[in-house]
């Protein structure tokens, strides 16, 4: 008999892999732990293709999950700055596992070109049905 269990419990890592790598959360923890503490348009204009409004909402997530400090500063005008928490530096060794890896990238491209080669000639057999 097969156990019904979700996918977090079957697989440990999926829980992890929503929090790390939802759009947009790797480029702007990169940002925030390459150049320090940034405000709103700093952080922008570094993440050139990124709109205000994904932006502001993946700031406010990255916060409420632990990842990013955000200080308002009362100013006129008011300053809002962001940077990495220590939960947010936490991720270090797994981004640079992740950077080292980055290296088979090019094996990555080299089998999809030959899948789609193999594909385009019609040389590739369906998949078999489990």
């Amino acid at each position: 008999m097969i156990e019904d269990t979700t996918p977090e419990l079957a697989c440990p890592v999926a829980p992890v892999v929503d929090v790390v790598f939802s759009r947009w959360t790797t480029p702007i923890l990169w940002a925030l732990n390459e150049y320090g503490r940034q405000r709103f348009v700093e952080l922008s204009r570094r993440i050139t293709t990124i709109t205000p409004k994904v932006l502001t909402q993946r700031l406010r997530q990255l916060e409420r999950d632990g990842l990013v400090v955000r200080t308002y500063h009362a100013e006129v005008p008011p300053r809002v700055e962001y940077e990495i928490s220590d939960l947010g530096r936490s991720l270090g060794p797994l981004f640079a596992a992740l950077s080292e890896w980055s290296s088979n990238l090019e094996r990555v491209e080299s089998a999809r070109a030959e899948y789609d080669r193999k594909a385009s000639a019609g040389t590739r057999k369906p998949a078999a049905h489990r």
